[in-house]
């Protein structure tokens, strides 16, 4: 078949390397000048590796990615430290990242604390995740692990990520995010742009044709069950195509296909998601002497959900021994981070820093980014497993894979690993 995909991120780039082994023609339009998508990276010239837009780290129980790595012959790259992971409060920085720590945190008392970790137990056994996502997370955590805890730990985290939905986030989500996690993350040598550079080097080896720098502006199915592809103006039409794979976001998805039935784009609508806002800083001197990933409840005050420093987790010499720091939040699309400057960012951003290192002054800046996406985590709700559209869209030989398709699990490079090469079994099975 001749086959093109939109969106040359993990989903577009691990369904091109399955299609092209069973020798299917493809070609992968992308609108960026280089692959990755959300997981993709920039560096500064004074940097020996890069760093990603949106910080990055895979679980040893990633198995998708990590078995892709291993088949494209690039494991010896991946590395797993044991960073320090924590929470902000009351003034102070707890370490929070295994039972020891959970069980020395001193916000709680014992009772408290003996039913949060009897909910955590539950979470990391079970795998009926269908029996949790008929009940909010707001709802089963309270029930099961008490007012107490919950409101101590867990609301504020769940207000932090999804604002106003965060009531409506069903309880498999929180499931999933327990289930799966480890104490050791996992790292690429040179970067998350490294791996996706190396996916895109076997990708191209079987010849597939990707095109940077593409614009879609629409998909046409045609009368004899082919595909147009339409580009931007200043770009020439391409070929017809067997079947399509869209991996963009609902909202550009539904724009790009207009003949898509009208029931299938008021669900495509329905949709939910949050944007995601990031302010990365280079730092003269490390901001905090050992926490990587620090989340920071909405209440204690600071513009931003999470602070991670992530060269307390990679080592700074990478990086020209720059402290790199994400200041980090998801947001509404509407939300005014979105319109404001980098510069009006960091004139909220810095000061607050001092709450972290009384030390901290704008002197140790070196330098700023701004980074910014409007679809970055999609909001389940209950009984969420009903409201995913299926991969094959009802258009025959049109597809799509979205981050709004991995429920229950998480958005992440794993997962789009997954669904990726699932969409490609897919299509593979329905060749007409």
């Amino acid at each position: 078949m001749k086959i093109a995909i939109i969106g040359a991120g993990i989903s577009g780039l691990s369904a091109a390397y399955d299609l092209a082994n069973a020798n299917h023609e493809v070609t992968i339009f992308e609108s960026a000048s280089k692959p990755g998508g959300l997981a993709a990276g920039f560096k500064s010239e004074r940097w020996d590796w890069h760093l990603e837009y949106f910080y990055h780290h895979w679980f040893q129980t990633d198995n998708d990615i990590l078995n892709l790595i291993k088949e494209i012959g690039v494991s010896d790259k991946v590395f797993f430290p044991k960073p320090t992971t924590s929470i902000y409060m009351d003034g102070q920085i707890y370490p929070f990242d295994n039972p020891l720590r959970a069980l020395l945190f001193p916000k709680l008392s014992p009772i408290p604390k003996i039913r949060f970790g009897l909910a955590g137990l539950y979470l990391r056994l079970t795998k009926n995740w269908q029996a949790l996502e008929k009940e909010t997370a707001h709802q089963w955590l309270s029930r099961t692990m008490g007012k107490t805890a919950y409101q101590t730990l867990w609301q504020p985290l769940l207000i932090g990520k999804f604002g106003e939905y965060y009531q409506e986030v069903n309880m498999a989500w929180f499931w999933a995010r327990i289930h799966k996690r480890s104490e050791r993350l996992g790292y690429f040598m040179g970067g998350f742009q490294a791996f996706i550079d190396a996916l895109t080097d076997t990708v191209r080896s079987r010849q597939v044709d990707l095109q940077l720098n593409s614009n879609i502006t629409a998909i046409e199915p045609q009368a004899d069950g082919r595909f147009q592809i339409r580009l931007s103006q200043n770009q020439p039409d391409t070929a017809l195509f067997d079947q399509v794979l869209v991996t963009v976001s609902p909202d550009l998805f539904s724009h790009l296909v207009p003949a898509l039935p009208n029931n299938y784009l008021a669900n495509l609508k329905q949709l939910k998601s949050m944007g995601a806002v990031v302010v990365i800083l280079a730092l003269h001197h490390r901001l905090t002497n050992q926490h990587y990933w620090i989340n920071i409840p909405k209440k204690e005050g600071f513009p931003f959900l999470a602070l991670v420093e992530h060269t307390n987790y990679v080592h700074p010499r990478y990086y020209d021994n720059d402290h790199i720091v994400y200041c980090g939040d998801y947001l509404t699309t509407e939300h005014k981070y979105f319109t404001l400057s980098k510069e009006e960012l960091l004139a909220r951003f810095l000061p607050t820093l001092t709450r972290i290192n009384p030390n901290f002054t704008a002197d140790w800046l070196k330098e700023s980014w701004l980074f910014r996406v409007k679809y970055a985590q999609p909001v389940p709700p209950i009984n969420h497993s009903a409201n995913i559209p299926p991969l094959q869209t009802p258009i025959p030989g049109l597809y799509w894979a979205s981050m709004s398709q991995v429920y229950p699990w998480d958005r992440g490079t794993n997962y789009a690993v997954e669904i990726g090469r699932r969409v490609a079994r897919l299509m593979i099975s329905n060749r007409t």
